[in-house]
């Protein structure tokens, strides 16, 4: 088992953008696996992901024990993102919904995340309170409205290194054809990449890529709306950046189901020792040996 290595979290994170681009030169996409927590994130960190991704859905699964349905709050968010940032030195893209509310909303909110420590903040042309992308029942705001919120993350963030994805979830509402359009609007407004949300086909996201001068972000869902397709595929259609958001925490949560029916029948842990990570294992991924010399060195 890979676990955490501690000094990597005090050192300055490469440029999202800088990997970014060295990835499309090799016509490879940028992975970048889903996270919901400090914990999480050390432990992708420590797996080798040069960066990642604080899932919207899976903060709210994670933290509050609900659906991605717009119940996290502009605090909440900030607050989780500084607590990630903290714990890892890859950069953090964040997904960060519609932004809570208008432009001068967004303003306030790029720049809190950016302080917090987000690389990158995705946001989303949907009306809030949001609803995942694959969820049915979506609606969006105009799209000059998108544009304007756009403009106001822009002109926030304190750094250029600090991206700004912009995302349209209008193919479920408008069509493919008007998500495109959007995607172009957003592009041209200055958005550093462009999010098309649940195509349904090969072909609408080899149009996505062939259509809209831009760094476009896939995004797999198992089991959504968009074909699940090969790293491989994926970088010779010409994606930027593939999210595979919530694979970890949907594979925790079946490891937790598993581990808590074994628990209430059996009466034991015994029987999952085998699939558990060692007591070594657990101290090393959070940093306790990092800290045990750090009490070394400070102690009277």
């Amino acid at each position: 088992m890979v676990c955490a290595v501690d000094s990597a979290a005090s050192d300055s994170p490469r440029p999202l953008a800088g990997l970014i681009a060295a990835a499309r030169a090799e016509r490879r996409p940028l992975l970048l696996p889903g996270v919901y927590d400090a914990f999480s994130a050390r432990l992708a960190a420590a797996a080798g992901f040069e960066a990642i991704y604080l899932t919207g859905a899976g903060l709210a699964n994670s933290r509050l024990g609900v659906p991605d349905i717009g119940l996290v709050s502009a605090d909440q968010l900030v607050d989780h993102v500084a607590a990630v940032a903290d714990g890892v030195g890859v950069p953090l893209v964040v997904d960060a919904d519609t932004g809570f509310g208008n432009a001068i909303n967004v303003m306030r909110v790029v720049r809190r995340l950016e302080r917090a420590g987000a690389a990158a903040i995705q946001l989303e042309d949907q009306v809030f309170p949001k609803k995942c992308g694959h969820f049915a029942g979506k609606a969006v705001i105009g799209a000059g409205e998108m544009e304007g919120k756009l403009r106001a993350a822009l002109d926030a963030r304190t750094s250029q290194d600090t991206l700004i994805i912009a995302r349209t979830d209008a193919h479920a509402v408008e069509g493919f054809e008007a998500a495109l359009e959007r995607a172009a609007r957003y592009r041209a407004v200055g958005a550093d990449l462009i999010f098309v949300e649940a195509p349904t086909s090969k072909d609408e996201m080899r149009a996505i890529c062939n259509r809209i001068d831009a760094p476009q972000v896939a995004n797999m869902v198992e089991g959504g709306a968009t074909p699940t397709l090969p790293l491989e595929e994926l970088g010779e259609m010409g994606f930027a950046a593939v999210l595979y958001a919530n694979a970890a925490l949907r594979c925790a949560q079946r490891a937790l189901t598993e581990a808590f029916s074994e628990l209430r029948e059996s009466g034991t842990s015994a029987n999952l020792v085998g699939s558990m990570s060692t007591w070594e294992e657990r101290q090393a991924a959070v940093g306790k040996p990092h800290y045990d010399e750090l009490e070394a060195r400070y102690a009277s």
